[in-house]
């Protein structure tokens, strides 16, 4: 039987080759693995010396509610992003520009995250991916290819309106958008788009400190999380506010994050959190690991904590107050209006839960969202780790000491969607006696009947004195105003524009080597406006800008074409609307302000100051973008102003400068 199997085993031995000859996969052994067909590079991927990346669509499903409005119909999609360093050059910071623009909104992106905040995202207009993880692309040489070090690919799910068919609509573009890198435009086939994006050769870096973060970035509002001191279960943590925005603002500003890993807050110093439920801490993981611990005396129990600005009154508190830039109600103000009112400085004792019981776990916390009343609308990033924040010494010695880590958010001023200002811009002329008031439902209708008025009918005009008359108060005035110019207007008239701040653009003179206008503040709410400013950005013709004679003005560099005004010192106040003289009759009175300003025309070209360059393009108050009108007030006739005529209209803004209580205005 022996002998047998040493037979069966040498015959097994002579016919291996003719198996492996014949039936090559069975072949019971080999020295390496061969690659698979799938794992085969894109031809472009190959090709391509720089930054490879590529756009691939997946399918979409149709989602609720189902309708039969082709263009409002919401689609779920997936898509696959692939970013690929195949230079000879390590990328820093990698930033992806994905173009969408079929009203997409990603609910999230594995592998990245957004710029422009976190999920979801309205990327309508597009969005930059960054790396959450692997932020750098290293070189392929330095690496031995390792992909996982010089790529990533990024996994998107997202909502998608309109179209047809089962097909996910492709982005417009994708790009890197790293200085000093240049894409051409991306290829597309079947579902794929893809670019290899090269170092541009006559780009010059500025020489940036190197560092073992990621850089840190500059935007409207810089917000720094700095670990000052560090425990087991515990750490001291510091928060700065900077507003770096020249037409920047906020007004009793809230902070809200959200901690991602049971954190609470324990005390803190320079700031007060608006609520305090000792509840949710009792009934969470800290309740049962902090089991000895008084949650009475803790200052914040919530997830999502809304922190504010301590008032004034407690700067000088040794428990809550003593920190600069501490304590000033939550104002924030331009650095050029106020320098010691453009930072807020706050610390918090931060406590720890289970498994991060050591001195080096930190995970700060995310979705950062920061407001105020009357001010722009900031949207921020997700907190990036930067090198660590260096302080002066509290010896007084000339030394410095760090943070023992630090991040950084950036929060950036968005532009307010259609009826989402919070401020509109009516425009009258010299040579019109029909103002244009502010656009219907600018700041929105969602509190207004709307069977009783038209929220998409366009503004009526008016006489230019009923801008100073509450809209409620309009009605009649418009109808006969309407009827004197035969003027039809609807059985169902426009809706208010609903905004408590409204500025009026008078376009004053136009003569030939110069020009003026008058502009004119409005304050329809019941409170006043403390230390306000307003932005006029006019283009080209801003640059002619000689002065503004019952404001503090100044150019806002480095265009100079925006013009910065504010109040004079110790006047700077906006009232509220306030009662008429008899208030059974006459209609309130809103605070207002008022200053001409002059222009200019010398070597600034050839300059239509009626048919549209005397108009400003932007307009802003208190840093939140106003909504502006659609149209001009058309010339009726030839009549030009001379400059006789523009001494009177300056005299006549200095006479009337902060005639407050008066109940109409000349001319507006």
């Amino acid at each position: 039987m022996k002998k047998l199997r040493y037979v069966h085993l040498n015959l097994l031995l002579l016919l291996l080759p003719l198996i492996n000859l014949q039936f090559p996969t069975l072949s019971l052994a080999q020295d390496y693995d061969e690659p698979k067909k799938d794992d085969t590079p894109p031809p472009g991927l190959a090709r391509c010396n720089g930054v490879y990346m590529s756009y691939s669509s997946g399918g979409r499903e149709k989602l609720y509610p189902r309708t039969t409005n082709a263009t409002a119909q919401a689609w779920s999609f997936k898509s696959t992003a692939m970013i690929v360093n195949t230079g000879i050059e390590e990328v820093k910071g990698w930033q992806m520009f994905v173009g969408f623009h079929h009203r997409e909104i990603i609910v999230s992106a594995t592998g990245a995250v957004s710029s422009d905040g976190d999920f979801p995202v309205d990327a309508t207009n597009g969005t930059t991916f960054i790396g959450s993880q692997n932020t750098d692309l290293k070189t392929s040489i330095l690496t031995a290819g390792d992909y996982t070090q010089i790529s990533t690919n990024i996994e998107i799910t997202g909502t998608v309106f309109g179209g047809k068919g089962t097909a996910t609509p492709m982005p417009k573009s994708i790009k890197l958008t790293n200085d000093g890198w240049q894409c051409p435009a991306a290829t597309s086939k079947g579902g794929t788009m893809q670019v290899c994006c090269k170092r541009n050769p006559k780009f010059k870096a500025k020489e940036k400190v190197k560092t073992k973060f990621m850089p840190r970035q500059h935007g409207d509002l810089n917000i720094i999380y700095d670990v000052l001191q560090a425990y087991a279960s515990s750490y001291m943590a510091q928060v700065t506010i900077d507003n770096t925005s020249p037409l920047g603002r906020l007004d009793h500003w809230n902070l809200t994050w959200e901690w991602m890993r049971g954190e609470f807050i324990h005390s803190m110093r320079g700031a007060y959190a608006a609520e305090k439920n000792t509840l949710e801490c009792l009934s969470s993981k800290a309740g049962q690991f902090y089991g000895d611990l008084d949650f009475s005396q803790v200052a914040n129990c919530q997830k999502k904590p809304i922190i504010k600005d301590l008032p004034a009154e407690r700067k000088d508190d040794n428990v809550t107050g003593k920190l600069p830039f501490c304590c000033k109600n939550g104002t924030l103000l331009p650095t050029h209006m106020d320098p010691s009112k453009s930072k807020a400085i706050f610390q918090l004792q931060v406590y720890k839960v289970p498994p991060d019981q050591n001195r080096t776990a930190f995970f700060p916390p995310r979705n950062w969202k920061i407001d105020g009343i009357v001010n722009p609308t900031y949207k921020c990033g997700p907190p990036i780790r930067v090198d660590a924040t260096p302080f002066p010494d509290p010896s007084g010695l000339q030394a410095t000491t760090y943070a023992i880590a630090s991040w950084q958010v950036i929060c950036n001023i968005t532009k307010p969607k259609p009826q989402a200002a919070r401020c509109c811009v009516s425009f009258s002329a010299f040579y019109n006696d029909s103002a244009i008031p502010c656009n219907t439902c600018a700041c929105g209708c969602k509190d207004i009947d709307t069977d009783t008025c038209n929220a998409n009918a366009r503004q009526l005009l008016l006489p230019t004195d009923t801008l100073l008359v509450p809209f409620d108060n309009r009605t009649l005035k418009a109808k006969v105003w309407a009827k004197q110019k035969h003027m039809a207007y609807p059985k169902k008239l426009p809706c208010p524009d609903n905004c408590g701040i409204s500025l009026n653009w008078h376009l004053n003179s136009d003569y030939g080597n110069g020009w003026s206008a008058r502009v004119t503040l409005f304050n329809w709410g019941n409170n006043a406006v403390e230390d306000w400013f307003g932005a006029l950005d006019l283009g080209k013709a801003g640059l002619g800008y000689e002065n503004i004679y019952s404001f503090n003005g100044s150019r806002v560099p480095p265009k100079n074409q925006t013009i910065f005004f504010q109040g004079l010192p110790g006047m700077n106040y906006l009232i509220g609307i306030t009662n008429g003289t008899n208030p059974a009759r006459d209609p309130q009175i809103p605070g207002k302000m008022q200053s001409v300003i002059s222009f200019k025309k010398k070597n600034l070209g050839s300059l239509n100051i009626i048919g549209g360059d005397g108009f400003p393009k932007r307009v802003f108050f208190n840093g939140e973008e106003c909504e502006l009108p659609k149209y001009f007030p058309k010339k009726s006739s030839g009549m030009r102003l001379s400059g006789i005529r523009f001494l009177p209209s300056i005299l006549l803004a200095i006479t009337t400068f902060h005639a407050i209580t008066d109940r109409l205005l000349t001319g507006v």
